[in-house]
C-alpha cells in the first residue's frame, strides 16, 4: 500500500503566447534600415515568424535575429528600397496552445535627396 506522502503529482500549466513587446510603426529612407522587434511569452515557449503581405518573410535582405533565450527576435531590412519595402508587416507568436498576431507599418521615403517642396507666394 502506498502512503500519502509517496504520491507525486505533476502540474503542467500550459499558457497561449502572449506579447510582451510589440513592434512600432516605422518610416525610414530607400537605402537605410529598418528594425522591427517583437517578443512573447507562453508555456511552452512560442515560436515567433515575421510575415510579409501574409506570407514568410525570405530575401537576403531581410534578416531574422533572435534572442539568446529564444523569447522573442528582431526583423532588420537593409538597404531599404522604396516601393516594394512599404508593406504591412506581422509578428505571428504561436505554441501548441495558441496563436496570436500583431501587425506593423513600414513607410520608406525616396533619399537620400528627399524632395522639398517649397511654394512661394508674391
Amino acid at each position: 500500500m502506498m502512503a500519502f506522502e509517496d504520491c507525486v503529482v505533476a502540474i503542467l500549466a500550459e499558457a497561449p503566447p502572449k506579447f510582451t513587446r510589440t513592434p512600432v510603426d516605422q518610416t525610414g529612407v530607400s537605402g537605410g534600415v529598418a528594425s522591427f522587434i517583437c517578443q512573447a511569452t507562453g508555456d511552452p515557449r512560442p515560436k515567433i515568424v515575421w510575415n510579409k503581405k501574409g506570407k514568410k518573410v525570405s530575401n537576403q535582405r531581410f534578416e531574422v535575429i533572435e534572442f539568446d533565450d529564444g523569447s522573442g527576435s528582431v526583423l532588420r531590412i537593409q538597404p531599404l528600397r522604396t516601393p516594394r519595402d512599404e508593406a504591412i508587416y506581422e509578428c505571428v507568436a504561436s505554441n501548441s496552445v495558441g496563436e496570436i498576431s500583431v501587425s506593423t507599418r513600414l513607410t520608406v521615403l525616396r533619399g537620400p535627396n528627399l524632395s522639398v517642396f517649397l511654394f512661394v507666394t508674391v
